[in-house]
């Protein structure tokens, strides 16, 4: 991944791969996040290694074709994360800091 390619909150890298384990409070609340999560990576051709147990999602991200991390599994972590309400920080609008 290059430099200029920030690690989406929550996220780690692990074995260069973009890594979370998202928490649920039931299989039906995880296996509906997965549904969301898979037509989100359907529309951008681009899937995660994945796994669930019970209430437990993990999601590695990682651009196999391009032999480790790129701008792709940034954005699909970052569209992964709107899915659970969790947005990138905005800069303040210009009327902010002036």
């Amino acid at each position: 991944m290059s430099d200029d390619i920030d690690i989406p909150s929550g996220w780690t890298v692990e074995e260069g791969k973009l890594h979370r384990r998202f928490r649920f409070d039931d299989f039906s609340e995880a296996f509906g996040f997965m549904t969301r999560v898979a037509l989100v990576a359907e529309k951008a051709n681009h899937h995660p290694d994945w796994s669930n147990s019970w209430n437990t999602v993990t999601i590695d991200l990682v651009s196999h074709d391009a032999g480790g991390l790129t701008q792709r599994d940034h954005d699909l972590a970052e569209a992964i994360n709107a899915l659970i309400g969790e947005r990138p920080p905005q800069p303040p609008a210009l009327d902010q800091v002036l």
